[in-house]
């Protein structure tokens, strides 16, 4: 199959790559830091003639294009989009400027949208396509002191349920995936933002590898359109969207349970 996975320079994106080559699959990876992005496939001595690399920056929907012209140029067709890159800055509201407003959901709901959006034309027209986003168990149940990225997430989540519905007649399945906090330089920046605690208060923080087996072995396979992870804590996720004066409730203690684990939490 062929590939393409924005954000693939660290943390997931960085993951599912090595997964996908690993597998024998033909890889697209995209970064806005290209320099990243070329450190890592020099490192991986991934076989050029499967690997194709190019900076995108997601908010702009001329790179997006550019990026998809590419892939059929050169491989005359997509599989998979995996929408992976992500941005997130703790902070309460009273605290934040404009300018991260807009960069979260720039880059997290926006350019998401767009990459779908371009993905789902030529997919359509190839007569089927997989499109795999990544939300958030924040996208399920809103988290304070990450209220921006939580609200981005909650955008990723509604419009990928909206946009499978539209798609799967044409055969274009589209899968969004919720994971809990996740070992990745995404988690180590919030160790050292009090606003961030409650990211803390799960049993435990997933590792990159279960959440890419998942994608793998089971999104793919059976294209679901939403898969939250882990099942349990997920399910709290969806009571606590349901119920929001009850997770209004919770959330003190949560919170408290979160800046303990958050205090020694080592960074990776």
């Amino acid at each position: 199959m062929n590939i393409l996975i924005t954000g693939a320079s660290g943390g997931l994106g960085k993951n599912l790559a090595e997964k996908a080559y690993s597998l024998g699959h033909n890889i697209f990876l995209t970064n806005l830091n290209e320099k990243a992005l070329k450190d890592f496939v020099t490192k991986q001595k991934f076989d050029k003639n499967r690997v194709l690399t190019a900076k995108l920056d997601v908010t702009s929907p001329s790179d997006w294009k550019k990026v998809m012209d590419l892939t059929y140029k050169k491989w005359g067709k997509l599989d998979i989009l995996m929408n992976v890159a992500g941005y997130l800055l703790p902070g309460y509201i009273e605290n934040v400027s404009p300018k991260d407003i807009d960069k979260h959901i720039d880059i997290n709901a926006k350019g998401l949208m767009y990459g779908t959006r371009e993905a789902s034309i030529r997919m359509i027209a190839q007569g089927g396509g997989h499109i795999i986003n990544i939300a958030s168990l924040a996208g399920v149940a809103p988290i304070p002191g990450i209220s921006l990225y939580s609200t981005s997430k909650f955008a990723v989540r509604g419009f990928s349920l909206a946009v499978a519905q539209e798609l799967r007649p044409k055969k274009v399945f589209v899968s969004v995936v919720c994971p809990d906090a996740i070992q990745t330089p995404m988690l180590d920046l919030q160790k050292d933002y009090e606003e961030a605690s409650m990211t803390f208060s799960g049993n435990r923080y997933l590792k990159t590898e279960e959440v890419t087996d998942i994608i793998f072995y089971k999104v793919i396979p059976n294209k679901p359109m939403e898969v939250l992870i882990p099942g349990s804590r997920g399910f709290l996720a969806k009571i606590g969207s349901f119920l929001p004066g009850l997770n209004a409730l919770l959330s003190p203690s949560l919170m408290g349970k979160g800046k303990k684990k958050q205090k020694i939490y080592k960074k990776n």
